[in-house]
C-alpha cells in the first residue's frame, strides 16, 4: 500500500471512530459506549501531538452527519440527520420530490404540505433543523479550533490543522447563505455575547475570504473524506455560480477559473458507481460524508423514507429488509421528463409493479391491491400508498440495515463540468458550453447536443443530479423557483427564496431580525 492510500484509510478511520464518540448519545441503550469525547476533551489531558488532534479534527467531520431529536445537540428540537429533514426541507421546496399525506401518514402538521406549497412559516421543524444542522457543525469547528489553538502543535502545524476545519465551516455557512441569507458569522468559540444578523453580501464575502486564505494551505491532490484544495475550489465555484442570487452580481469568469483548479477526477463509466455501497472506490467523487454502520454512523437510512412498507419483501427474500416508510417521492413529471435511452432514470427512481424476492410473484400492499408504484399522484393530500415513484439513487442490497454504508455524496466532478457549461453559455460561449455539457450526457447514453437553451440546460442540472440535495439552488438560479409548478402557484414576490429564521432561535436570541416576508 502506497502512503498516499495510507493516509487515506486513516484518515477515513479517524473519521468514522471519532463519529462513534461523537453520536454515543444517539445510540441511546442500544450501545453504552463509555471513550472520553475526544472533540470535548480539554487539551491538558489531550491534543498534545499531532496524531492526537488529528483525531479531535475527524469530531469536526462527523457534524455532517447531523443530529438526531434525542441527542444533547438536537435539544429535543427536531434538528435530525441530514438525510431526513435537513434533506427533505431543499428537496420538497424545488421541483423534484415531495412527502404525500398518505392517510394518517405524513401530514405531522402539515409541514410538507408547507414545502411543497411553498408557505413555510419560522414553526416549520424542517427549516428549524436546516438551521441547527448548519450552526451546531459551525459550534462544534470553532470549538475545535479553540481545541486546536491550546494544543502543543507549533504555528505552521496550527495553521495546516485549522485550514480544513475553517473549510468545513465554509461549507456550512454555503448551507446558511444559500438557505438563509442573512445570518450571523460566529467565528469565536470564546465569545458570550449574542450575534446579530449580517447581511447575505457580508456572509458571501466572509465564505470567498475564508476559503481564497486557506485554499494555498489545505491538502493537494485526491484525498477521500477530507477538506482539501478541490473540495474547497468546488465550493468556491458553486458560491460563484450562485454569486448573482446572492448578492446581485454574476460571477461567471470567477465560477470558470474555480473549476479549473479542481483536478485528479473523472467521470465514472458506471453512473450508478457513485452511489454504489462502496462508492468510496468512485474517481468521480470529490467530497462526501462516510458512513459504516459497524463503526456506528449515523443519519444515512434516506432508503427506509422512501420505499413501501412491503418494499422488504422486494428487497429480501425473507423480508428481513429494514422497515420503509412510505414517505417522500419523485413529483409527477420528472420520471417522464428523461429522454429515452436516459439510463440515469432507472438508476435514480424506481417506479412500476414490484415482484418478490423470494418466488417473483407480484407484491400486494395490505389492501390487496398491486404494489405498483405509478408516477402520479391525483391528490397530493389523500395520496394512495403506491402513488409517486420512489428515489433509488443509492445502492441497496438484500442485507442493509437501517442505518446504510453508502456514502453520502456531497461534490462530485459532475458538477464541475455542469458548472464550466453553465457559466461558458451564460458568457455566450455556446460551443465551449456543450463540450463540457456533453461529456456529461454520452456517460448517460444520450447523443451530443449541437444547440443549446436555458430550458435544456436546466433539465440536464435536473436529470445529473436527481435527489442530491442542490436542486432548489438550481431552481433559484433559473427562476422556475418562483413560477407555477406542480400544486403550486407563481409566487407573488420572491421572498421565499430564504427561509425564514426559526421561531425558536428569534425567541432565544433577541439581536436576530426576521427575514424579510416573514
Amino acid at each position: 500500500m502506497n502512503m498516499k492510500k495510507k493516509i487515506e484509510k486513516t484518515m477515513k478511520k479517524i473519521y468514522l471512530y471519532s463519529s462513534i464518540l461523537l453520536f454515543a448519545t444517539t445510540l441511546g441503550g442500544c450501545t453504552n459506549l463509555d471513550e472520553t469525547l475526544f472533540d470535548k476533551v480539554s487539551m491538558d489531558d489531550y491534543g498534545k501531538t499531532p496524531s492526537e488532534v488529528q483525531t479531535i479534527v475527524g469530531g469536526a467531520y462527523s457534524t455532517l452527519r447531523g443530529y438526531g431529536s434525542g441527542t444533547p445537540e438536537g435539544n429535543g428540537v427536531n434538528c435530525y440527520p441530514a438525510s431526513e429533514y435537513v434533506f427533505f426541507l431543499t428537496e420538497c421546496s424545488s421541483d423534484e420530490a415531495c412527502v404525500p399525506t398518505r392517510g394518517t401518514d405524513w401530514y405531522d402538521g402539515g409541514r410538507y404540505q408547507q414545502l411543497l406549497y411553498h408557505t413555510w412559516d419560522a414553526d416549520n421543524a424542517c427549516v428549524t433543523s436546516a438551521w441547527r444542522y448548519a450552526f451546531t457543525g459551525v459550534s462544534k469547528v470553532n470549538a475545535i479550533i479553540y481545541q486546536v489553538e491550546q494544543s502543543g502543535l507549533d504555528r505552521n502545524q496550527k495553521d495546516i490543522v485549522e485550514a480544513e476545519l475553517r473549510g468545513l465551516r465554509a461549507y456550512y455557512y454555503y448551507l446558511l447563505v444559500d438557505q438563509f441569507g442573512n445570518v450571523p458569522i460566529v467565528t469565536d468559540f470564546t465569545a458570550t455575547e449574542l450575534p446579530a444578523n449580517s447581511s447575505r453580501q457580508e456572509v458571501f464575502n466572509f465564505i470567498e475570504k475564508e476559503l481564497k486564505e486557506i485554499l494555498p494551505v489545505l491538502p493537494t491532490g485526491v484525498q477521500y473524506g477530507r477538506f482539501t484544495q478541490n473540495v474547497g475550489y468546488t465550493l468556491l465555484a458553486r458560491l460563484y455560480l450562485n454569486a448573482e442570487v446572492y448578492t446581485g452580481k454574476a460571477r461567471w469568469e470567477d465560477c470558470i477559473a474555480a473549476c479549473d483548479k479542481v483536478t485528479g477526477y473523472s467521470l465514472t463509466v458506471d453512473y450508478k458507481a457513485n452511489f454504489a455501497v462502496k462508492n468510496e472506490t468512485s474517481k468521480e467523487i470529490i467530497f462526501a460524508i462516510p458512513y459504516d454502520h459497524k463503526q456506528g454512523t449515523v443519519g444515512n437510512y434516506l432508503a427506509s423514507m422512501t420505499f413501501h412498507y412491503n418494499q422488504k419483501n422486494a428487497f429480501s427474500a425473507d423480508g428481513s429488509y429494514p422497515w420503509c416508510g412510505n414517505g417522500i417521492c419523485a413529483q409527477p413529471g420528472l420520471w417522464s421528463s428523461y429522454e429515452a435511452g436516459d439510463v440515469r432514470r432507472d438508476k435514480t427512481i424506481l417506479i412500476g409493479q414490484q415482484y418478490s424476492a423470494k418466488d417473483g410473484s407480484a407484491l400486494t400492499m395490505d389492501n390487496g391491491e398491486p404494489l405498483n408504484y405509478t408516477e402520479e399522484i391525483v391528490d397530493y393530500t389523500k395520496a394512495k400508498q403506491n402513488e409517486g415513484a420512489r428515489i433509488n439513487k443509492y445502492e441497496w442490497t438484500p442485507n442493509d440495515v437501517w442505518e446504510r454504508d453508502n456514502d453520502w455524496v456531497l461534490m462530485r466532478y459532475a458538477e464541475v463540468l455542469m458548472m464550466q457549461a453553465e457559466c461558458y453559455y451564460r458568457l455566450g460561449y455556446t460551443p465551449t458550453a456543450l463540450t463540457y455539457l456533453n461529456q456529461v450526457r454520452t456517460r448517460a447514453g444520450l447523443s451530443e447536443l449541437s444547440t443549446l437553451d436555458e430550458t435544456t440546460l436546466d433539465q440536464e442540472w435536473l436529470h445529473e443530479f436527481a435527489f442530491e440535495g442542490i436542486r432548489r439552488t438550481t431552481n433559484i438560479r433559473f427562476g422556475t423557483f418562483y413560477k407555477a409548478g406542480w400544486n403550486r402557484p407563481a409566487a407573488s414576490d420572491k421572498h421565499t427564496g430564504i427561509y425564514p429564521i426559526p421561531k425558536v432561535e428569534l425567541e432565544k436570541n433577541p439581536n436576530l431580525k426576521q427575514n424579510s416576508g416573514y
